[in-house]
C-alpha cells in the first residue's frame, strides 16, 4: 500500500510555513505528520506529485494520525468517505493550532516512539518525578537538571543536550541534536526540533528544527519554522493586558481570525530577530524576515527587512552564512523555492 499526502485542500490556510515546505513536513508533537505515517506504516510516504505512485491512497495532509486512528483514516480514504474531526482525530486549519493541539501531539507520539522500547539510563545526578513517562534515547545527554514528568511525558532525542540546571515540566521533546541552555524553564507542551538551540523561558512552543532561541527572553504559544534565530533578550507576548480574544491578522488584506485568549508568535522558516525584540500578542512573521525594531507589526510580509524589502541577493548569503553555523550549506531547491517565492512577491 502507497500512501500520497495531498495538501491542496488546506496549503494556502497554513501560511507562512507551507511557503517553504509540503504541509505534510509540519512538526507537531514529536514528529512530522509524515514522520508519523512512516513510523505507523513502515513505508516511505509521498507528499509530492513527483513522489507519488499511480495506486496510491490519496489521504489529506491535514489530518493528524495516532497508532489508534491510521487504520480508520486509510479506510475512509479508500471508500472517498468524510473524516470528521474528533478528540482522536485532529486535522491543522491555521498554523497557530500547531501550538493548541501540540499537547495531544505529543502525548499520542511519546506512547508510539517507546512503545515495547527501552529507555537509556537516567543519569542519578538528575533530579526526576514520573521516571516512567521520561525516555532518553542513546547518546543524549542529561545532568543535573530537574525532569518532572507527572504532567506529561519528557522525551530527550538521540544525542540532545540538556545543560545543568534545565528544569522541565512535561509533556516536552527535545529532538535530535538539540540543546537547552543552563538553566532553561520549559513548560508544556513544548517541542524542540532537531538541531535546535533553546534556553530562557519556554511554554507550549513549537521550534520545526535548525532554529535558535539560545538566550533569556520568554517564548509562549508559539510557533517558530526552520533557520530561526531569536537574538537575546527577545520575549513574545501571549496574552493582550485586557485579557480578551487574540486576533491573527493572516493576509495582507488585514484580515483577522480570533484564535482564543491565548496566541503568540508564529514565525516562517530563514527568519531572524535582533536581540531584545518585542513581539505583539499574535504575531505572524513571513519567511526570510530580519526584524529589528522595539516593537515589529503585527504582520511581517515575507523577505521584509525592517520596513524594507530584503534583496534578494542579500537574503540568501544571510541564509547561507546561518547555515553554515549547522555544517549545512544552501541547497539548489531552496534556492528554486526562495526565487519563485520572491519573484510571486508573496
Amino acid at each position: 500500500m502507497h500512501i500520497y499526502l495531498d495538501d491542496s485542500k488546506c496549503r494556502e490556510q497554513l501560511f507562512p510555513f507551507t511557503h517553504t515546505r509540503n504541509l505534510a513536513d509540519i512538526r507537531i508533537g514529536i514528529l512530522t505528520i509524515r514522520e508519523k505515517w512512516e513510523w505507523i506504516t513502515g513505508k516511505k510516504v509521498a507528499a509530492s506529485p513527483e513522489e507519488r505512485k499511480l495506486e496510491s491512497t490519496v489521504i489529506d495532509a491535514h489530518i493528524i494520525p495516532t497508532t489508534a486512528t491510521a487504520e480508520s483514516i486509510i479506510k475512509a480514504a479508500k471508500d472517498k468517505t468524510p473524516i470528521l474531526e474528533t478528540e482522536g482525530i485532529k486535522m491543522l486549519h491555521q498554523p497557530w493550532q500547531i501550538f493548541q493541539y501540540n499537547e495531544w501531539a505529543l502525548r499520542r507520539d511519546f506512547e508510539m516512539i517507546t512503545s515495547n522500547r527501552k529507555s537509556s539510563p537516567i543519569s542519578v545526578s538528575n533530579k526526576c518525578s514520573g521516571t516512567e513517562h521520561i525516555f532518553i534515547e542513546e547518546g543524549a545527554v542529561a545532568e543535573h537538571c530537574f525532569l518532572n514528568a507527572t504532567a506529561g511525558p519528557v522525551y530527550i532525542g538521540k544525542n540532545a543536550v540538556l545543560m545543568e540546571g534545565c528544569m522541565i515540566r512535561g509533556p516536552f521533546s527535545a529532538g535530535e541534536n538539540s540543546v537547552l541552555k543552563m538553566g532553561s524553564k520549559i513548560y508544556g507542551a513544548t517541542t524542540l526540533g532537531p538541531h535546535c538551540v533553546a534556553g530562557g523561558e519556554i511554554k507550549n512552543t513549537v521550534m520545526f528544527g535548525y532554529s535558535n532561541k539560545a538566550h533569556d527572553g520568554y517564548l509562549g504559544d508559539s510557533v517558530i519554522g526552520e533557520w530561526c534565530n531569536l537574538g537575546a533578550g527577545t520575549s513574545n507576548s501571549n496574552v493582550k493586558n485586557t485579557g480578551s480574544a487574540v486576533k491573527y491578522l493572516v493576509n495582507k488584506n488585514k484580515e483577522e481570525i480570533t484564535t482564543g485568549n491565548k496566541a503568540g508568535l508564529i514565525m516562517g522558516d530563514y527568519s531572524r530577530a535582533a536581540i531584545n525584540t518585542s513581539f505583539n500578542t499574535g504575531s505572524i512573521v513571513g519567511v526570510c524576515c530580519n526584524i529589528f525594531g522595539a516593537m515589529p507589526a503585527k504582520l511581517v510580509n515575507n523577505f521584509s527587512w525592517g520596513n524594507e524589502r530584503y534583496i534578494f541577493e542579500k537574503a540568501l548569503a544571510d541564509i547561507g552564512n546561518w547555515k553554515k553555523m549547522k555544517g549545512q550549506e544552501l541547497t539548489a531547491s531552496e534556492i528554486k523555492m526562495l526565487t519563485n517565492l520572491y519573484s510571486n512577491n508573496l
